[in-house]
């Protein structure tokens, strides 16, 4: 193990730490200068950056020929999510629930979740599902900027509190200037994760810890940092919904675009297996589901909830088939 691996891996978790801190930074700021609520940032701009590793890996792997990584990249990323990082999360501080999230998003989420395995019970989402999947995502995100903007427009009228010109010099550049910042906060996330997770296999192997149990834990968090590293800050900063709407967002995001697009590319479509389809599909399902009576009961996301999801994802995830392939630095390290 040489000295660079150890500095990489160093740098690597701080330039995690502060692509996060840019990238809510950023998104908060965004909200109030495009007059949108940051409930919506963190459902749209914070959780489609922070899931740009998925569908990155995806979409490699359906050109590659092995669409049960694309599949399982989805599923698991989906589990993970809500019971590794919402769980840490709410553990660090409890999170406040959008009243919007209970009766829109996370109802979508659980109704996606048993669409996929509705679509993949025949053994694969063809070409056809994958672009109903992809065209329904540009949609929902369309849908969703426009309301809240006209939602936050009506409320300032009522106030009557004037709104950012977006059009003046001083308010392009405003919200120019937050691009940037988000922008560069998820370069910063995505070369941080690769650092710190092709740093940690280094130290892990060198110490003797078998291919198996690094692939089964650093490897299969990799492609979870940049959520988990932004939401944990968003939660620090008080930034509670960007918080939990960068968790629903992403997983909103990776069934409709993730893998809508890679089953769209696919030629022959994106095959599923029957252990996704016996287990981690059901399973995906039911974390979405849990996700209600959790967010629903007093709009808070409690410690103990947050303890419950992260020992529930640890006892699962030696079992679950699509964990080893949920990270962007799976395909690369599959050699190791």
């Amino acid at each position: 193990m040489s000295l660079l691996t150890l500095t990489l891996f160093i740098a690597g978790f701080v330039l995690l730490v502060y692509g996060a801190e840019l990238l809510v930074r950023g998104a908060s700021k965004l909200a109030l200068a495009a007059g949108i609520s940051p409930l919506v940032i963190g459902l749209t701009v914070v959780a489609y950056g922070t899931s740009a590793p998925e569908l990155a890996v995806s979409v490699q792997s359906s050109f590659a020929g092995v669409a049960d990584i694309a599949v399982g990249n989805v599923v698991g990323s989906n589990i993970a999510n809500v019971l590794l990082i919402l769980g840490i999360s709410a553990v660090i501080a409890p999170l406040m629930v959008s009243i919007q999230l209970v009766r829109l998003e996370v109802p979508l989420m659980i109704a996606l979740s048993v669409l996929v395995l509705l679509l993949g019970w025949d053994g694969r989402i063809g070409r056809v599902d994958g672009l109903l999947f992809f065209a329904g995502g540009l949609v929902y995100t369309i849908v969703t900027i426009w309301q809240s903007r006209r939602e936050t427009a009506a409320r300032q009228k009522e106030q009557s509190i004037d709104p950012i010109d977006e059009q003046s010099p001083a308010g392009a550049k405003q919200i120019t200037f937050q691009l940037g910042l988000i922008v560069s906060g998820l370069v910063l996330l995505v070369i941080g994760a690769n650092w710190l997770v092709n740093g940690a296999v280094v130290i892990a192997t060198h110490f003797g810890v078998s291919e198996l149990i690094v692939g089964l834990t650093i490897v299969a968090i990799g492609t979870s940092l940049p959520e988990m590293a932004t939401s944990l800050v968003a939660s620090l900063r008080g930034e509670r919904d960007i918080a939990v709407g960068n968790i629903v967002g992403s997983n909103i995001f990776n069934i409709l675009i993730v893998l809508g697009l890679s089953g769209a590319i696919s030629p022959t479509g994106l095959e599923v297996s029957r252990s996704a389809l016996s287990f981690d599909i059901p399973v995906m399902i039911a974390v979405a589901f849990a996700c209600l009576p959790v967010f629903f009961t007093g709009n808070v996301i409690a410690r103990w909830e947050g303890v419950l999801f992260w020992v529930i994802i640890w006892l699962m995830w030696p079992i679950s088939s699509s964990m080893p392939p949920n990270n962007p630095f799976y395909l690369p390290l599959i050699g190791l």
